[in-house]
């Protein structure tokens, strides 16, 4: 099976599926930590080298204010539980806003390696494509690399991304990086992940008949 060297996760659904038990929409956040874990341990076994979360946008942050701590919350803490593993860890991210997470901002400076290194792992974390973009469209006359003004330069290209809640979109991850990721949509929501959605959206991405143009 030909594996993808980097994935894209998009994790939707968390509040949907907390409306569904009958939860508040904030509630649904951290019961997205467990399934995050499991499939970075999915990916370490079936060796896949880049793994990168969408953990929340700037627009996101214009969510009621209950909702907002609750998913800024989940993703310190799952940075927090990825630290305990072997992997390499970026958070980007813009944070100049308020809405970024103090806790994180040393883990946006430079890449931190845990255990033996293992998987690149990168989180989104008050991520705007505007954000990430803005040098690039308007660069400095001095800057003879276009790429270096990328803000998400560190993350490299996509192979798949698997989108869970059943939405057809990309709410905006990193837009230079994607441009031929392979998509692949689970219907399910993210807090009932199942080790089967990770397993089938491996097989299809193999059945691709992967270009990249040429």
């Amino acid at each position: 099976m030909r594996i993808p060297e980097h994935i894209g996760i998009i994790p939707d659904g968390n509040r949907r599926w907390a409306l569904k038990n009958g939860l508040s929409k904030e509630e649904g956040y951290k019961e997205g930590l467990k399934p995050g874990l499991e499939l970075f341990k999915l990916c370490e076994k079936v060796g896949i080298k880049e793994l990168t979360y969408y953990g929340f946008t700037v627009d996101n942050t214009k969510r009621p204010r209950t909702q907002r701590l609750a998913f800024t919350q989940a993703c310190v803490e799952a940075v927090k539980m990825l630290a305990k593993e072997n992997a390499s860890l970026l958070v980007v991210g813009n944070t100049d806003s308020e809405m970024f997470p103090k806790p994180l901002i040393p883990f946006t400076i430079k890449r931190q390696v845990f255990g033996n290194g293992g998987i690149k792992v990168n989180f989104l974390v008050n991520y705007g494509w505007q954000w990430d973009l803005k040098d690039y469209f308007i660069p400095d006359e001095k800057s003879p690399n276009l790429t270096q003004l990328i803000k998400s330069r560190n993350i490299s290209r996509v192979d798949l991304i698997i989108r869970w809640g059943g939405r057809r979109r990309l709410s905006g991850f990193p837009p230079l990086q994607t441009v031929y990721a392979d998509f692949y949509v689970i219907d399910d929501y993210w807090p009932d992940f199942k080790q089967e959605h990770f397993y089938h959206a491996l097989d299809w991405y193999d059945k691709q008949d992967i270009t990249l143009g040429g």
